[in-house]
C-alpha cells in the first residue's frame, strides 16, 4: 500500500510565489515561498532538503497554516527516510499544538505507521530464540495510535488500513507473550509460564495464540502435578480445536500474513 499525502495536501495551500534558489539570501522570503521549496523537495523524494526547509519555515513563521502543514509533512519525510523516532516526535507535537486541525486523523495514522515500521524487524523475527527478550513497546504504541484514530475518527479514510494493522498487531503481541510463556516452561518456571499464558488469554482472546497458550498451561499444570487444573484446561483446549497440528497451522497462517504489509 502506498502512503501518500496527496489526499490532504489538496488544501488551499496553492503556492503561487517564486521559489528561492539554493544558496540565495532568503531572510525575507515569505512563508508561502519556503513551503513551496520544501514541498518541491518532498515531491522529488529529497527528504533531507525537504526537512531542512520545513524546519526553516517553522522557525521563521511558527504560526499559521503553512507552519501546521510543514510540521505534518516533515513527519512524513522522516517516516519515508525510515527514521521513526523524529517522525513520531513531529507527529506528537502536531497533535498537541493543533488538535483541531482537519488532518489530525492522518497524524494518528502516521504515528501508527511509524511505530509499525520501526517494529518490522522485531515482529518479523519474533519466532526466533531471542523473541522473549525483545521489547514489544513500539508494537504496543502502534496499536494504541491506530486505536486512537479509529475511536476518535471512525469515518476517516485511514480506518480500514489501520484496522487491518491492528488485527495483525494483536496476533504478534500475543505471540510475543506466548514465546515468553514457552521460555518459562522450557526452564521449569511453571508458575510463571501459566501466568504469562493467562495474559495471552486475557489480553488477546481472539488472537491465533489462544490455543497455544492453553497448551502451555496444560503442560505446566502437568509438570506441577496439578491434575484437576490440567484436565480442566485440556477440556477447554479440546473445545477450541486444540490439537497441536491445528495450533501450528494457525501460527503459520499468521506469519504468512505479515508480508502483505511489505510488498
Amino acid at each position: 500500500m502506498r502512503h501518500s499525502l496527496a489526499v490532504f495536501l489538496l488544501l488551499t495551500l496553492v503556492a503561487c510565489s517564486s521559489t528561492p534558489k539554493e544558496g540565495e539570501n532568503d531572510k525575507n522570503v515569505s512563508a508561502e515561498a519556503l513551503y513551496t521549496t520544501a514541498k518541491t523537495y518532498l515531491d522529488d523524494k529529497s527528504y533531507d532538503s525537504a526537512i531542512k526547509n520545513y524546519e526553516k519555515l517553522q522557525s521563521r513563521y511558527p504560526y499559521g497554516r503553512y507552519a501546521q502543514q510543514a510540521m505534518l509533512e516533515m513527519a512524513y519525510a522522516y517516516f519515508k527516510k525510515s527514521e521513526p523516532d523524529p517522525a513520531i516526535s513531529a507527529v506528537d507535537r502536531f497533535i498537541k499544538q493543533f488538535p483541531n486541525n482537519e488532518h489530525v486523523d492522518y497524524a494518528y495514522y502516521l504515528k501508527g505507521l511509524a511505530n509499525f515500521s520501526a517494529d518490522k524487524g522485531i515482529l518479523n523475527d519474533i519466532g526466533g530464540e531471542e523473541a522473549s527478550d525483545r521489547d514489544p513497546q513500539m508494537a504496543q504504541d502502534s496499536y494504541a495510535a491506530f486505536k486512537e484514530l479509529i475511536t476518535r475518527y471512525p469515518n476517516s479514510q485511514y480506518v480500514p488500513d489501520a484496522t487491518l494493522r491492528m488485527q495483525y498487531l494483536v496476533n504478534q503481541l500475543a505471540r510475543h507473550d506466548l514465546h515468553v510463556a514457552s521460555y518459562y516452561l522450557r526452564r521449569g518456571a511453571n508458575i510463571a509460564a501459566v501466568g504469562r499464558a493467562q495474559e495471552v488469554l486475557k489480553n488477546y482472546p481472539n488472537s491465533t495464540s489462544t490455543r497455544s497458550a492453553l497448551l502451555v498451561m496444560v503442560r505446566a499444570y502437568d509438570a506441577m502435578g496439578m491434575q484437576t487444573l490440567r484436565d480442566d484446561t485440556q477440556r477447554v483446549l479440546n473445545l477450541n480445536g486444540g490439537s497441536e497440528a491445528a495450533t501450528a497451522q494457525a501460527i503459520a497462517r499468521d506469519q504468512k500474513s505479515w508480508w502483505q504489509f511489505w510488498k
